[in-house]
């Protein structure tokens, strides 16, 4: 009986999952068609499943959610990591290193200070709020870009990626210290300044050195199933997060540095792999926000949203600006651009996941600043990632649609997607001759489907080397066309 009253419940559960994260999908279907951030999306999905909406599900356990949200986010990190292009975003380290740790912490001063005035709180309760709003999530952002089709110009990309990706350990840190200065008052900030860098240290180490460990075994391992791969590389993404933890270390910061180096060295099968993490990441983005939206009662909102209405307006158009605008100060970007970098400032997925730590430290008004983050969270993903799109165009920011290549001798469209097989020659004097697949640096998303070599067809692997008079068939992203044919040594019209 009671075997078979737990194998009810977790069918009941698996089929409750099954229908959320199919909700969750077609939601991205109907977030292109709205031009709304799919990240409200599921956040909705979330709570209209909740105790509070249809209560379906009944979910209110703080540490679980946040369990659930620090492993979605270790493997969001590695994807973004993986998908950023070292080459473009070397010319803007120096003003994303500083959005990602000065504009941080002057966001979170800024709009603390505000907020404990407002909500008539102690200081450092503002502060902890200001904290946990303070880092920036761009994975919204780009999805509303190409929803809508809009490109940014020149550096603004590479920038706003390098920001998204690098801001998180900041905000995890000012969010920690705030809660253990709160919980012990006899404490002071001297105490938590040496934490920081020994964070960031062993973090860096850590990450690094596992990068270069685990890219030198997945070279040699050899392994005899392809599927492996996969699995090695999930392993080594919760082994380098854990092992920097236990050290105490910054997991997070770990993890992104280890997808930075992955997706900027060569391995076998990088182009699957790659493929494969961004499936898991959107996994895990759903996951992740159908929880926290399980966790809102949103009968709780109500009382806070008056206050909640005037905080995200003061980030979204005082806090947010000005940190960027005194961070940026010297910095070569114009003054239109600083002012889209301000705008693009969407807070996402590490918010929410760091409003459950006042919860699970028992802090006082823990529950207010929870919905007040969620709210925030709401508000700025609606207003701002809705309106991206029209402010890159009003600002003269958007980046025109690149022109038909020349140096491929076929183009054929895929049916309605935004792709297209090209056929190219491998001349005498092309680069890509005598090189292996898995060395031609290749965009995210353009993948090598056949070599034709004489009369026989090759359905290419990353050790496949492109020999003299080989035609090769690609599939491209219409936008990352302009990006082929520099790798093949052709020249473009």
């Amino acid at each position: 009986m009671i075997g078979a009253t737990l194998m009810l419940a977790i069918e009941t559960i698996l089929f409750g999952a099954a229908i959320l994260l199919l909700l969750g999908i077609l939601a991205s279907k109907t977030s292109e068609k709205l031009g709304v951030p799919v990240l409200l999306l599921f956040l909705l999905i979330g709570i209209v499943a909740g105790s509070d909406g249809l209560n379906l599900i009944y979910f209110d356990d703080a540490w679980l959610a946040q369990s659930i949200g620090i492993v979605a986010l270790a493997f969001i990190l590695f994807d973004g990591g993986i998908s950023t292009k070292w080459k473009n975003v070397r010319s803007v380290i120096e003003d994303g290193a500083l959005l990602a740790t000065l504009g941080v912490l002057l966001t979170a001063i800024i709009l603390g200070i505000f907020a404990a005035y407002v909500l008539k709180l102690p200081l450092l309760y503002g502060l902890l709020l200001g904290a946990i709003v303070s880092s920036t999530d761009a994975a919204a952002v780009f999805a509303v870009l190409r929803s809508k089709k809009v490109s940014l110009k020149g550096r603004l990309k590479p920038l706003l990626e390098l920001e998204s990706g690098s801001n998180d350990p900041m905000a995890v840190f000012l969010t920690i210290s705030i809660i253990y200065l709160i919980a012990t008052p006899q404490s002071s900030l001297i105490n938590v300044i040496p934490i920081f860098f020994s964070q960031l240290i062993i973090g860096a180490f850590v990450g690094y050195g596992m990068a270069r460990v685990s890219l030198g075994l997945i070279n040699r391992l050899r392994l005899e199933y392809e599927g492996l791969y996969p699995a090695f590389t999930v392993s080594t993404v919760l082994l380098t997060y854990g092992l920097t933890a236990l050290l105490g270390g910054s997991g997070i910061l770990a993890v992104y540095l280890l997808g930075l180096i992955y997706g900027n060295s060569k391995f076998i099968h990088k182009t699957s792999l790659r493929y494969f993490h961004d499936g898991l990441a959107w996994i895990m983005q759903i996951v992740m926000f159908l929880t926290m939206g399980l966790l809102v009662f949103p009968a709780q909102l109500i009382p806070i949203l008056p206050a909640g209405i005037i905080i995200s307006l003061f980030l979204m158009l005082i806090a947010r600006p000005v940190s960027v605008f005194l961070t940026m100060i010297l910095s070569k970007f114009g003054f239109k651009e600083k002012l889209l970098i301000s705008w693009v400032g969407l807070r996402g997925s590490v918010p929410i996941i760091l409003a459950t730590f006042p919860l699970i430290a028992g802090i006082d008004n823990g529950h207010t600043i929870f919905n007040l983050v969620f709210f925030i969270v709401v508000v700025s993903v609606l207003l701002q990632g809705a309106s991206i799109p029209y402010i890159a165009r009003l600002l003269k920011l958007e980046e025109p649609d690149v022109a038909v290549l020349a140096c491929a001798r076929e183009q054929v469209h895929v049916g309605d997607m935004n792709s297209e097989f090209l056929e190219i020659d491998i001349l005498e004097d092309s680069a890509a001759a005598g090189k292996a697949v898995m060395d031609l640096d290749l965009p995210d998303g353009v993948l090598i489907t056949t070599v034709k070599r004489g009369n026989e067809v090759i359905i290419p692997r990353g050790n496949t080397v492109l020999e003299v008079n080989d035609v090769i068939t690609v599939l491209a992203n219409k936008r990352q066309r302009d990006q082929i044919c520099p790798i093949f040594g052709l020249t473009r019209q």
